[in-house]
């Protein structure tokens, strides 16, 4: 019989709070986390950290000299995984693993050093060691001082699940009993932002009502705009009485490359990365999905036709997050997973306010769905079950 694999703990930082039940609270409620901000001198909808967020963040970052000249991602991270690590019940004489990504990494910081250089025509001293893509895993692993493999990677926005994947996969190989994954995200920056608007998929001015309409199959314009924020997870084999929820399947697929960003238009890999997860789990047993939907006309199509592709006449309640958070890069997936914990484990589900297409009415939610597909369609689904 094959082990089960569970979560034992999981902690997030974002625009919804930095703490369970303040983070739940703004789940129920029907309205955005979005702000306005100049963004050469234009103005753009972001979703920022918490008041109470960015409060203990800044806490964090005087703790330790050391931390002053950690970019924003880092001190994400350290702070969920703390969080996570102690809800769990691991002390310091507990092995695991570690599994941080990014899609961005330390994109405030690159973007000051680089800057710097452009005027000054030299380097910091602290540009490279700060700027890493190991940076992240590494730093965690430090604040934590534990003992196992640490390991950093870039997926662009499947990044989190990924992690993930690399952590059932390391408890599953028998290495190791116990793994610590998550994604951090940071990328309100000037460059970043620009990047985005760039591409013409960035939302318009938050002005009233909802800005972006992420899962809206009949918007006629593009409407993503960027959160930042991270969330960490604890991997166990087998089930304890922390355990939140079991990962009962894994799936992943990369999109034969096209275009930087592209994806078909029914998603083929989303399809197989889908049926990979389910394996013998029957379509009816899928209670919700939480789909990446970033709120781009093709991005939140492509990922609904491949819903139904795969599930046909029985497509699941359907839901996300984005249109609340924004798209948090590296980290949206595993902000996904927490919100299908929070419907386990609450036994709610949380529908997007400004649509009726869920398409079946949810009575029980055993299990839960999370998609997330990174550019050039490097897709990852992870199907959760009640305990």
């Amino acid at each position: 019989m094959q082990e089960l694999i569970s979560i034992t703990s999981i902690s997030s930082i974002s625009a919804l709070g930095a703490h369970k039940d303040d983070i739940w609270n703004a789940y129920q409620k029907e309205e955005h986390c979005i702000t306005n901000e100049i963004f050469e001198d234009i103005a753009t909808p972001v979703a920022r950290l918490t008041a109470i967020g960015k409060e203990e963040i800044a806490q964090l970052r005087v703790e330790n000299t050391s931390y002053k000249n950690l970019d924003d991602s880092v001190l994400y991270a350290i702070y969920t995984a703390r969080k996570a690590v102690k809800d769990a019940g691991w002390n310091q004489e507990v092995d695991f693993g570690i599994n941080f990504g990014s899609s961005r990494g330390a994109t405030s910081l690159f973007e000051k050093y680089h800057e710097e250089f452009l005027k000054e025509r030299r380097s910091s001293t602290l540009s490279s060691p700060t700027t890493t893509l190991g940076n992240i895993s590494s730093w965690v692993s430090h604040d934590l001082q534990h003992q196992g493999p640490e390991i950093s990677h870039s997926i662009t926005c499947s990044t989190a699940l990924h992690a993930l994947i690399n952590g059932v996969a390391w408890l599953k190989s028998g290495l190791t009993d116990k793994f610590l994954v998550g994604g951090s995200e940071a990328p309100l920056t000037p460059f970043t932002i620009a990047q985005m608007k760039a591409l013409k998929i960035y939302a318009k001015v938050v002005e009233e009502g909802f800005p972006c309409k992420a899962l809206d199959l009949e918007k006629s314009k593009n409407t993503m705009f960027l959160g930042e924020g991270a969330a960490a997870v604890c991997l166990e084999k087998g089930i304890t009485e922390k355990s939140l929820a079991i990962i009962k399947g894994i799936g992943y697929a990369t999109e034969p490359l096209k275009h930087n960003i592209s994806i078909s238009t029914n998603a083929d890999c989303f399809q197989k990365s889908m049926k990979m997860a389910m394996k013998d789990t029957a379509l009816d047993e899928v209670d919700a999905i939480v789909m990446h939907a970033p709120g781009t006309i093709k991005g939140d199509t492509s990922e609904y036709n491949a819903i139904k592709e795969v599930f046909g006449n029985e497509i699941p309640a359907i839901t996300t997050n984005k249109w609340k958070i924004g798209h948090t890069f590296g980290a949206s997936g595993i902000l996904s997973l927490e919100l299908a914990i929070f419907m386990l484990l609450k036994q709610e589900f949380i529908a997007v306010p400004y649509i009726n297409n869920t398409t079946k009415s949810v009575k029980k939610i055993n299990k839960v769905m999370v998609n997330a597909v990174g550019f050039g369609g490097n897709a990852v689904s992870i199907l959760l079950s009640k305990i």
